[in-house]
């Protein structure tokens, strides 16, 4: 379905990203990881990619929080690829810490990637979508954007803001034929967090499991292959949201 498409995947070298990067693939895209510093996760990803999937894959080093870097890194992708059709901003950190302790520089690097790195994307990106007169921006939020989380004040700025994002750009751009939307997980099984078992955010999960990468993936793909979605904020959260 995504067939002679070029899909960006910031993050894209572990978790959700590198679960993202392998849906895509799996429908044809061709994948452009991003990664913050470990070269080896990333080209794992792009071989498994080309190995798995028979696509074109390649990793690129770059601070999404920078908007030089990134400019550039979205320039080699286009010379590269000839082109992007699909941009999925899941970089993204953590400094957790009570909002009366919270440091200064802990709030802004957390805002600066989650946020400005994902305002930079698709800064970046937008010329070509426009030239294409079509383009697809996946931004994953988190459920922490939606209701807030103790200890996260920053984290949950940042996501609340990739939502007003989301739908300002959505707005911008529809008539150009660029859709953007948002998801937002719960609480997902990577390497960040604790084992199923044991933590007591189960209890918060109607559906009574952790997600998994593969279940926000199959989120991603769907929005990138919905032609009439756009302005949307997608939870993948087991119900840990529900109104």
């Amino acid at each position: 379905m995504l067939k002679g498409k070029t899909a960006i995947v910031t993050g894209g070298s572990r978790g959700i990203g590198e679960a993202i990067a392998y849906k895509l693939a799996s429908f044809g895209a061709d994948i452009a990881v991003i990664y913050a510093g470990n070269i080896l996760a990333a080209e794992r990803v792009c071989g498994k990619c080309r190995q798995d999937y028979g696509v074109n894959a390649r990793s690129y080093q770059c601070d999404v929080a920078d908007f030089t870097a990134t400019k550039e890194t979205v320039a080699k992708i286009k010379a590269d690829f000839g082109t992007v059709h699909i941009l999925v901003n899941n970089a993204g950190i953590t400094r957790d810490g009570l909002v009366a302790r919270m440091k200064e520089e802990d709030f802004d690097a957390v805002l600066d990637t989650n946020l400005k790195g994902a305002f930079h994307m698709i800064r970046h990106c937008t010329s070509m979508f426009l030239k294409n007169r079509e383009g697809c921006i996946i931004n994953i939020s988190s459920v922490s954007g939606l209701a807030g989380n103790a200890g996260q004040a920053n984290y949950s700025a940042s996501k609340a803001g990739l939502i007003g994002l989301t739908k300002s750009v959505a707005k911008e751009l529809a008539s150009r034929g660029i859709r953007c939307n948002a998801i937002a997980p719960g609480f997902i099984a990577t390497d960040m967090t604790d084992s199923q078992t044991e933590n007591p955010l189960l209890s918060m999960v109607p559906l009574g499991r952790m997600g998994t990468p593969e279940d926000v993936a199959e989120a991603a793909a769907f929005l990138a292959t919905s032609g009439y979605i756009t302005g949307e904020v997608l939870r993948v959260d087991g119900g840990m949201a529900m109104g």
